[in-house]
């Protein structure tokens, strides 16, 4: 996180339309983390013939970077209850062979879902993967078959790094810069 920008904590809520409907395979995941690709040259030691990744999914209280011309530039962060309940209603919801490329509507792909899930809890004796590094308490991981020959292809030439969730989410200010504290207190002495 370098540069000095707002927080926003992103939450899900019971209503239709907040949920993730989709995972998307990305060249640049916003999680930052690569998935592993299960081969010989890994540390899992599983036959690249399975067509298997595994990777992060969404990292708890990581700062993800987000611009828009309505808001600027902005950091988005969902916190390990919020994961949960995002993980909750996708499998609720039935999403788990919704797939698409970078995030194409166009794009959706066959032959590409997900075969197991786990959230990251000490408590529960879950722990993250053997070479995950840096994933947090509260995230959640997951592995993907892919019998679909293009997509397959597109992963081991490293088209596709990472996953990508695709959802409708509600956003609450979570941390203010000193400049929109002071914008802020000018606004409300102004109201006065």
């Amino acid at each position: 996180m370098d540069k000095k920008l707002p927080i926003y904590k992103m939450s899900i809520s019971d209503d239709e339309e907040s949920t993730v409907s989709y995972v998307a395979l990305v060249d640049n995941p916003a999680t930052e983390r690569n998935w592993f690709a299960f081969s010989k040259q890994m540390k899992f030691k599983v036959d690249e013939q399975r067509r298997i990744i595994t990777g992060a999914l969404m990292v708890a209280d990581l700062p993800i970077y987000r611009s828009s011309e309505k808001m600027g530039e902005f950091y988005v962060v969902f916190d390990s209850h919020q994961i949960e309940k995002i993980v909750q209603k996708f499998f609720k919801q039935g999403n788990t062979a919704n797939v698409n490329m970078m995030h194409d509507a166009n794009k959706q792909v066959d032959g590409v879902y997900m075969f197991e899930s786990f959230i990251v809890d000490s408590r529960r004796g879950i722990k993250a993967p053997e070479g995950f590094t840096g994933i947090t308490e509260g995230s959640w991981i997951g592995s993907y078959k892919i019998d679909n020959d293009e997509v397959w292809t597109s992963v081991m030439n490293g088209t596709f790094k990472g996953y990508s969730v695709e959802g409708m989410f509600d956003m609450e200010i979570h941390k203010k810069t000193q400049e929109q504290e002071i914008i802020d207190l000018i606004d409300e002495i102004a109201n006065l």
